[in-house]
């Protein structure tokens, strides 16, 4: 091609407007009509249908796919010859007018085109695109190219995102971004990566949850704070789990789990709304309402309704691990009753619960963060939003004692020197924060990329991380 003095990769062409663009323009454009709107459009060719001294090309940019209509007539048999000499994949700008075909097609008929950008490796077959999973995921430039599945699933990902971003901005919460890499782990119950500072020969993790330096922020004084970031968790994959995802988490002063649980299930209903235009999603060949109210439940009602006991954190441990027993609820000999509870209501109850629920009141135990409950010192102001039986949001009434959270930190400490991968030290600066003062606190998390997968109704969390 360039030795025929034809450059591949030029440098830019001047669109006149996107095709999602020509599209809204001439929504309704009566078949066989042939328009004076001369228009220079641009994308990647997806289809050539050659028929003679006729062409039929698809075109698609970032915004939607128009009809190339190419004459012999109009652009010459040398011109022709070129454009038919075009392979798929290519990325072409054309100039034209603006028809339809007679069976209504809105199209580009075409008076002169450009490469734009030559493409060396064949697309995969139309109808099958990239068969094998794992490498629609390694590839995912090949995969968003030809499945139109995974561009559907992004698009609801991206309009979830900025939904977020202007639902909480109407409310007055701020976007702040803080630090990924940590002296410590901490925020939640998880092993993290670890790496070297080599500048200041320091060992840091990544950082495993948002919330205590968001929390910091709440101390200094902006009331209402959130953040969407990546966070890093050396786990297992599967379905569910990736080593790599998105969280929200927010923060609010003088606020608790009350007006968390309304935030989370306006929030939600907003995204769904804003997505599919509906606050249904169909899970598991089940439709599910979104819209608010959801139903509120303790955990130790929702266990007495799936699992037909009763159990509490204030029960001595013998009589937990009775039950634990006789659901076969594995456990660890340094466990207390309020982790033997979680344990049983996550191997009975929680994946019978279709929701949306907010379930309520988790045992003091297993929520370090999380504020004692104000009628039941063994429990906490702590929810957890459940749909299609899986969790989705956590929550709390934050804890803002210094006192009571040095205490919890040091049991944390405890495990971890006993062993407990997923237990974290004493996080001495975020003790020193608080003890200036960090007023009554609603803080919320929620998953982005469970959140996308429910709205989206797929079933692997791969499929709504880019590059996972």
């Amino acid at each position: 091609m360039r030795a025929a003095g034809i450059d591949p990769y030029p440098v830019r062409f001047d669109r006149s407007t996107t095709i999602g663009g020509l599209r809204e323009k001439f929504p309704d454009l009566e078949a066989g009509t042939e328009t004076d709107e001369v228009v220079r459009v641009a994308g990647r060719l997806l289809l050539l249908r050659r028929q003679g001294k006729l062409t039929f090309a698809t075109m698609r940019d970032g915004s939607g796919a128009v009809q190339l209509f190419v004459s012999e007539a109009e652009i010459g048999i040398d011109g022709h010859n070129d454009f038919d000499a075009l392979d798929l994949g290519d990325w072409v700008g054309v100039e034209g007018v603006v028809m339809t075909t007679r069976k209504g097609e809105l199209s580009v008929k075409v008076r002169s085109f450009q490469l734009l950008a030559k493409a060396l490796r064949p697309l995969p077959d139309k109808w099958h695109g990239l068969s094998d999973v794992d490498t629609r995921f390694r590839q995912r430039y090949v995969d968003l190219i030809v499945n139109e599945e995974a561009r559907r699933v992004f698009a609801i990902r991206f309009k979830v995102m900025a939904a977020i971003r202007e639902y909480l901005g109407s409310l007055g919460f701020i976007e702040v971004e803080t630090p990924v890499l940590h002296d410590q782990a901490g925020g939640a119950a998880a092993r993290p990566f670890l790496t070297h500072h080599n500048a200041l020969d320091m060992d840091l993790v990544l950082r495993i949850a948002l919330e205590l330096h968001l929390k910091r922020l709440i101390v200094a004084g902006f009331d209402k704070v959130y953040e969407m970031g990546r966070v890093f968790r050396n786990e297992g994959l599967s379905t569910r789990h990736n080593p790599e995802f998105t969280m929200l988490e927010l923060y609010e002063a003088f606020v608790d789990y009350g007006e968390m649980m309304t935030l989370t299930e306006e929030l939600v209903a907003h995204c769904v709304m804003v997505a599919l235009g509906t606050t249904q999603v169909i899970h598991d060949g089940e439709t599910l309402e979104l819209a608010p109210p959801w139903r509120r439940v303790t955990l130790r009602d929702a266990i007495i309704e799936h699992a037909g006991v009763d159990v509490h954190p204030s029960m001595p441990v013998e009589e937990v691990r009775v039950l634990c027993d006789k659901f076969e609820v594995p456990y660890e000999k340094s466990w207390g009753s309020g982790k033997l509870m979680l344990e049983i209501y996550e191997k009975t109850t929680e994946h019978k619960l279709v929701g949306p629920v907010f379930v309520l009141d988790y045992p003091r135990e297993v929520s370090p963060l999380a504020r004692v409950h104000r009628d039941d010192s063994t429990l906490t102001e702590r929810f957890e939003a459940i749909i299609g039986g899986r969790e989705l949001a956590n929550a709390f009434s934050e804890l803002n004692d210094p006192v009571d959270q040095r205490e919890r930190f040091e049991a944390q400490a405890q495990l971890q020197a006993d062993g407990d991968a997923e237990a974290h030290g004493v996080d001495e600066d975020y003790l020193r924060a608080i003890e200036y003062g960090l007023p009554p606190t609603g803080g919320l998390g929620i998953g982005i990329d469970r959140l996308v997968m429910l709205i989206a109704g797929v079933a692997s969390i791969r499929e709504v991380i880019l590059f996972p």
